[in-house]
């Protein structure tokens, strides 16, 4: 009997294995390659458990100048390991921790404010780190990342309101109002994320992770606040977590779409846009906040948060399918110059 119970286990491992190989099968043959994407989450974060020195971490931020961006052939290839956004988002949590205590402890209301922009701050925030760590290039600096998070997160809300007022939307609760929603908010950032691509003439997939995701991140951290300060702490208790499978990524993801569709080192126009290279990873996005928004009518997917969770669990399988193929377009280039 106990055999068969692990037989059985077996069997529903490997279920679950060809289902996402199928799944990240079918969104590579979206980047160009049509097999399917190994994701080894502990040989990619396996350096957040390492110990480090201060000048690793200083070393990792000092980089997109004329003198710190590495030429094509010194660019890494190898898998990706961030390890300082793990290191940020302890720093943040600690700090939101301690604005915690002085609220309930003290019950100083003058903790509030810090706690509404740590709180909001901290996830996606990280996350942005921990794309800035892997853009392999090194050619997008401290100062450009945060100016895009800043402006962009800001442009983009600007950008979602000027298209809340042409586009109706309705409250979000039903699925095409939720696809509404998500089709004009996606569309907000994506149009800021192709102004800053251009601005920095960025040509590499890991750019177009790193811009959209910086853009996705502030977005999400002046919604949140925004809502918290409206509906009470109790949201960002609830929206903090949740930003791991949000804004950051979808946003991601419809950056690197970007630089899929756009010929090399010519700018983003309205030909990007229409090509399947983009219009794929960006309906994509567009299903991912829509599905986030919706209250579906069977009850127990809300009742554990288990839509939310599915949708996180999608959208990071694009981002490492993503991930995957900047690396394959590094060693594509690295090939391509050695042959030149």
């Amino acid at each position: 009997m106990k055999q068969q119970f692990t037989d059985e286990q077996l069997k529903q491992r490997k279920h679950r294995q060809n289902i996402l190989d199928d799944a990240t099968k079918e969104l590579n043959d979206w980047t160009g390659e049509n097999e399917a994407v190994e994701i080894h989450l502990f040989r990619m974060f396996s350096e957040v458990f390492k110990h480090h020195e201060k000048e690793e971490g200083d070393a990792l931020f000092i980089v997109g100048t004329k003198t710190t961006t590495p030429s094509l052939a010194a660019v890494s290839s190898a898998p990706v390991k961030p390890w300082l956004f793990s290191r940020v988002l302890a720093l943040l949590g600690f700090s939101f921790g301690l604005l915690t205590l002085l609220f309930l402890v003290f019950h100083s209301n003058k903790a509030v404010p810090g706690m509404i922009f740590i709180g909001s701050l901290a996830v996606p925030f990280s996350l942005a780190i921990m794309f800035f760590e892997i853009n392999v290039y090194k050619n997008i600096s401290v100062f450009q990342a945060t100016e895009v998070f800043l402006i962009g997160g800001i442009a983009s809300l600007v950008a979602t309101m000027v298209l809340y007022e042409i586009i109706p939307s309705g409250n979000g609760t039903d699925f095409m109002s939720a696809l509404a929603i998500g089709f004009i908010e996606e569309t907000a950032k994506m149009l800021i994320i192709g102004y800053f691509i251009n601005s920095f003439r960025l040509n590499y997939i890991f750019n177009g992770l790193l811009v959209g995701a910086c853009v996705g991140a502030g977005f999400a951290v002046f919604e949140t606040s925004g809502y918290t300060s409206q509906f009470g702490l109790i949201t960002l208790f609830v929206r903090s977590w949740q930003s791991i499978g949000t804004h950051t990524i979808w946003s991601a993801i419809v950056g690197a779409a970007i630089i899929l569709a756009k010929e090399r080192r010519k700018p983003v126009k309205g030909a990007t846009i229409v090509r399947a290279k983009f219009l794929r990873f960006y309906v994509l996005a567009i299903l991912l906040h829509a599905a986030w928004d919706w209250q579906p009518p069977v009850a127990f997917l809300s009742a554990f948060d288990l839509q939310k969770w599915l949708i996180i669990i999608v959208g990071w399988i694009a981002i490492f399918v993503l991930i995957n193929a900047g690396l394959r377009e590094v060693r594509t280039l690295q090939g391509q110059r050695i042959i030149n």
